[in-house]
């Protein structure tokens, strides 16, 4: 049998053999997915303390569910390892890694690079390969290809199939995992289109849509995050405007969005946070100068996005300023960390960026996030409230609201006498409004 049949069999019969590189928000949920389907997986991370985790059935990740974790490790059909040598034992492994910005604002692959350095070396003939982690067009075949066929001595489409595949994991989304959400596949050949394809139908409920090259799904997932950026920047710039105007924002977005088409609700908020939307239109921006092309509305947009945690404390200042006091030796509580609501992660939060200006202007900021105890910005840790009540409320100055948090109480916030600045209108249905700005 070709390299192709063998591995159509074996995906037919479920003994392909299965691994994830990368056992983060993107990673576990895939392997815990293509083990719920009948395959045993293998987990690869350079962090023991995940790979321990998993191998004791602790969950770590919100959308993972700890039953499944546990009773798929119990039953061996999931297992992790930093050993990469046990790459030559699977079928079929997909790179799902950080691919985070540098301190210059310019893609950070290294994560990608050393995840492919080290699978070549162990890489086995008959073997697919698949990136899910974000990235510009052209890292697929520009970089990995490369570095896979070089380390292993096999040639991509001959020996090995290699594709991309962009994650679409928005934690603490109720309706929409891993395993429903549709999946964009790209690859090199129509082999490789195939069979990866084929394994992603056998492990996911949600449609797979082919694509005719990497490249092309590379793009499709910034498409998507640039969209959402820019979007997100228009309605920023114009709460700016609006508030100049003495104009609610969201009272604007409320009336606009009851038209029922060519009209997309998006919302201003202190910044952009999360593993995608506030990093894809860099990735877009960088490699479109290899072209001699500037993408100057994304640019615009990310400009105005960045400006917001900066815009917030000068809002947060002149609330300060009505009630005769200067942000310098203010004591500020800022409500929420996450980067979305109900959930514990703080990548590229815009609340952390809000609480760093506000360190500029000498106030006193203190935070409090259900979810997040504490959080590591820049190698050190800043400790949060274990809880708030009326009296703790009492001893600030102002309070920021920077996660729309639904277990907060926002009636006991609003209610407590102290200024509130709500940057994400989650005290829309409070009555007395008179301690409270939205931005």
């Amino acid at each position: 049998m070709s390299i192709k049949q063998e591995l159509i069999a074996k995906i037919q019969n479920k003994t392909l053999s299965m691994g994830v590189c990368g056992l983060g928000y993107v990673g576990l949920p895939l392997a815990v997915d293509k083990a719920k389907h009948g395959f045993k997986t293998i987990g690869f991370d350079v962090q023991q303390s995940k790979v321990d985790m998993v191998n004791a059935g602790k969950n770590y990740i919100g959308d993972v569910v700890d039953a499944d974790l546990q009773e798929l490790v119990a039953s061996g059909m999931l297992r992790a390892t930093t050993d990469f040598s046990e790459v030559c034992n699977v079928d079929f492994i997909a790179i799902c890694v950080p691919t985070p910005l540098d301190a210059h604002q310019q893609p950070d692959i290294s994560y990608v690079r050393s995840s492919a350095e080290a699978i070549a070396k162990y890489l086995k003939k008959g073997t697919m390969v698949v990136l899910e982690s974000t990235t510009y067009p052209g890292t697929t075949e520009e970089l990995l290809k490369p570095i896979l066929e070089r380390g292993s001595g096999l040639k991509c489409g001959k020996d090995f199939y290699l594709g991309f595949s962009p994650e679409r994991v928005d934690p603490g989304n109720l309706i929409y995992k891993t395993s429903n959400t549709p999946k964009v596949v790209g690859a090199i050949g129509e082999d490789a289109m195939e069979v990866i394809s084929m394994v992603y139908r056998a492990i996911l409920d949600g449609d797979v849509h082919t694509v005719s090259s990497p490249a092309v799904a590379e793009m499709e997932k910034i498409l998507e995050n640039t969209y959402r950026n820019i979007n997100i920047g228009l309605v920023n710039e114009l709460a700016i405007l609006c508030n100049k105007m003495g104009i609610n924002i969201w009272e604007v977005i409320d009336a606009a969005k009851t038209k029922p088409y060519g009209f997309q609700a998006f919302y201003p908020g202190p910044g952009l946070g999360g593993h995608c939307i506030p990093l894809d239109p860099y990735y877009l921006s960088w490699k479109a100068r290899e072209y001699g092309f500037h993408t100057s509305m994304i640019e615009a947009s990310m400009m105005i996005n960045d400006r917001m945690p900066e815009y917030t404390v000068e809002r947060a200042g002149k609330i300060l300023n009505r009630h005769k006091k200067a942000l310098n030796g203010s004591k500020v509580l800022v409500l929420g960390v996450a980067y979305k609501q109900d959930i514990d992660d703080y990548r590229e939060s815009p609340a952390i960026h809000v609480i760093e200006e506000f360190h500029k202007t000498g106030a006193n900021v203190d935070f409090f996030d259900p979810y997040i105890a504490k959080y590591r910005e820049k190698g050190q840790w800043f400790e949060g409230l274990k809880e708030i009540n009326t009296e703790i409320l009492n001893s600030y100055d102002l309070v920021c609201i920077t996660t729309a948090h639904t277990n907060v109480d926002y009636n006991m916030v609003a209610n407590a006498g102290v200024p509130v600045f709500d940057c994400k209108n989650v005290t829309k249905n409070i009555e007395n409004k008179e301690n409270i700005e939205v931005l």
